[in-house]
């Protein structure tokens, strides 16, 4: 921490960090000050001028405030405090000579552009600028870039902010976007016309103050004073961020980001942004029951009544979550089944998570102690893949100093890292090591998916878990799936997992459960919002619905319990699922005690207390797994293509549009002309 100065801003003494800059001192004293390239996430541009306030004493010229430390300003002759004017004569005249300039070639096609209504150049330009022009000559052109299927480009529109350039850079990974010429020619373009390839491009976007990038997809559906917004949490993957659903009637038209610095400050994937319109394709909108070995759209009543009979003449009844499902009904579906003898499991893709073991499945890690460590060693994982915004956070503690270290499949991560090995071999070697140097410093052992959901995950996960233990690291389990973690602390869980829950079970009850293969044999009763791998296999449809379409508790993979809230309605028939399985109860002769979603919460309360702290990180007890040999494979990461993990997605063109340009990157079929 820098020492304290005293500044006096616009008459108001205040005594902020030296480091600050000005425009930070301004913000914190409460005074708007105009910006198009600084953005408190990335390195100073210092480009656009559009920040100039005038310091008194200083310069006889206004002074660009994103640039200036408060500690290089210089006191005054008596040592009284810099005084810093942001509204004074200079400052005014100074703007508006900037605006003026930013507008001459800037078209005037503000009834066309998608940014009309949300636009900083619009508004400042009203705030700041002046009502005329001075400008006659014919405006600059520039061509637009082909960044893709994901962002849109209007060149012409660009006022070289450059924060595309360094968000790419700094925060993504990539060095594809950089600009070129100077003066009238300067203009911003992608190295030998290439498509970025990163899954975190979309966050340009939001950054881009005026309509130069814009979302392909959303073009033209919609003006942001038409949509209702809703705050609400993202299932793409297991990170939980922060979203914005905006909605138009009944239809989703776009996902933004929120900003909660604990868990994805303000950045969110592709695949959360842009998985939208997989929400209305596809979709699962009344029941079906089979008969004559034909799905059949049946009503409400007769598709309960035959769930009913199913599940009550079954004598083997088991019940499986699915990636996506919300707490409320990962809780409901155990009441059902274990009440009829059952069992439930969660770890459908047969991972050796330790049910009741919190500090196993979840870990003692925030997301934000990624940030902060200096150390972290990276287990069967490839978190560019698994969870792009956290990926990020990893990347910003390798540009502090950081070393990381990886176990398991080597990829490219967008940052370096010193490579251990590929096998469980690896993995034990590293015990044998020295960890004095590491013991000092803040650690973190991530540990994937694709380590444990094998024969020997178990004993993976307990040499992770003895790795942490020895380098004084915080134990991070790194989820795949948006329900898991709230289904495994409502215990949602089997004796011996997946395989016992299964085995020889003759009617299985599958609530969104799209990433299996179930045998011939059971009959299957399907949950779920789309006509996915598990309704192509149900012999019994119940329509229910999707993540915007229900409110409902996720805990996200620092086991921090987050509330989303309903965005829009489930189309046709389709109800949500803690209701689908309150009437099912019903139907069963053993009615389920709460006839809301308040009281079914205050149920999960009772039972799993730490639900109740929403947005809080409970601490987890330390209970390390006993020591076991693991086996001799190799790692292998659950995830083989980003855009295609969920029923959404797969039902997402966008998402098709993605995967298939991301294939053809990575056969080299994207060479320069």
């Amino acid at each position: 921490m820098s020492d304290l100065k005293k500044i006096v801003i616009d008459g108001e003494e205040l005594e902020v960090d030296g480091a600050m800059t000005i425009l930070q001192a301004c913000d914190i004293a409460g005074i708007e000050v105009p910006r198009f390239c600084y953005h408190e996430r990335l390195s100073i541009a210092g480009n656009c001028r559009m920040c100039l306030v005038e310091v008194v004493g200083g310069p006889p010229k206004p002074t660009a405030s994103c640039a200036m430390q408060v500690k290089d300003l210089r006191p005054g002759p008596e040592g009284e405090p810099p005084v810093v004017r942001t509204n004074s004569p200079m400052v005014k005249k100074a703007r508006e000579g900037v605006m003026e300039f930013l507008l001459i070639n800037h078209p005037l096609d503000c009834p066309i552009c998608d940014q009309g209504g949300e636009c900083d150049l619009q508004d400042q330009a009203i705030a700041y600028g002046v009502d005329f022009s001075r400008f006659r000559e014919p405006k600059r052109a520039s061509e637009d870039l082909d960044l893709g299927p994901l962002v849109a480009t209007t060149m012409t529109r660009c006022i070289s902010c450059t924060r595309c350039v360094r968000f790419t850079t700094e925060v993504a990974g990539i060095s594809q976007m950089g600009q070129t010429g100077r003066g009238e020619d300067a203009e911003i373009t992608s190295y030998l016309n290439q498509t970025l390839g990163s899954n975190l491009q979309g966050n340009i976007i939001d950054l881009c103050p005026v309509g130069a990038l814009t979302s392909k997809p959303y073009a033209f559906n919609a003006r942001p004073w038409e949509l209702r917004k809703t705050e609400t949490i993202d299932v793409m993957d297991a990170l939980g961020s922060n979203i914005r659903v905006d909605a138009k009637g009944r239809e989703v038209m776009r996902i933004l980001p929120r900003n909660h610095d604990g868990v994805n400050e303000e950045w969110i994937s592709d695949k959360t942004r842009f998985v939208w319109d997989g929400l209305r394709r596809q979709r699962l909108d009344r029941p079906y029951v089979r008969k004559d070995g034909k799905l059949t759209p049946v009503d409400w009543p007769e598709a309960l009544a035959a769930t009913a009979a199913a599940m009550k003449g079954a004598t083997k009844l088991a019940g499986l979550v699915g990636d996506l499902a919300p707490t409320e009904a990962a809780f409901s579906l155990k009441q059902v089944i274990e009440g009829l003898g059952g069992n439930v499991e969660c770890r459908t893709d047969g991972a050796r998570l330790p049910a009741g073991n919190r500090s196993g499945y979840v870990g003692t890690a925030t997301i934000e102690d990624l940030e902060h460590a200096m150390m972290i060693q990276l287990i069967g994982t490839n978190p560019r893949d698994e969870s792009p915004v956290l990926n990020a956070r990893i990347r910003k503690a390798w540009l502090r100093g950081a070393e990381i270290g990886l176990v398991g499949e080597q990829v490219d991560l967008t940052y370096d890292y010193s490579y251990v090995g590929g096998d469980r071999a690896a993995l034990m070697g590293l015990l044998d090591r020295d960890f004095t140097k590491v013991l000092d410093v803040p650690s973190v052992v991530v540990i994937g998916q694709g380590a444990i959901n094998e024969a020997d995950g178990e004993a993976v996960l307990a040499a992770a878990m003895q790795l942490a233990e020895a380098t004084g690291s915080k134990f991070m389990v790194l989820h795949t799936a948006a329900g898991r973690v709230g289904a495994m602390d409502v215990g949602a869980t089997c004796e011996g997992g997946m395989a016992a829950a299964t085995d020889g079970a003759d009617v299985i009850f599958n609530m969104g459960a799209d990433e299996i293969d179930i045998d011939a044999g059971p009959t299957v009763i399907y949950m779920g919002s789309h006509g996915d791998r598990g309704a192509h296999r149900a012999d019994i449809i119940l329509p229910g619905a999707a993540y915007t379409e229900e409110s409902g508790l996720f805990v996200n993979t620092e086991g921090r319990p987050q509330l989303a809230l309903r965005a829009n309605f489930p189309p046709g028939q389709a109800k949500e699922n803690w209701a689908i399985l309150r009437a099912l109860s019903a139907e069963l002769g053993a009615t389920l005690p709460w006839d809301s979603l308040i009281a079914l919460r205050g149920a999960l309360v009772q039972a799993v207390p730490h639900l109740a702290e929403v947005d809080r990180v409970p601490e987890n007890d330390w209970q390390p797994l006993p020591a076991k040999t693991p086996g001799k494979a190799t790692f292998r990461n659950p995830i083989k293509d980003f855009y295609l993990t969920n029923p959404i997605a797969r039902a997402s063109t966008v998402m098709a549009d993605a995967s298939a340009l991301a294939k053809a990157q990575a056969r080299g079929e994207m060479a320069a002309e």
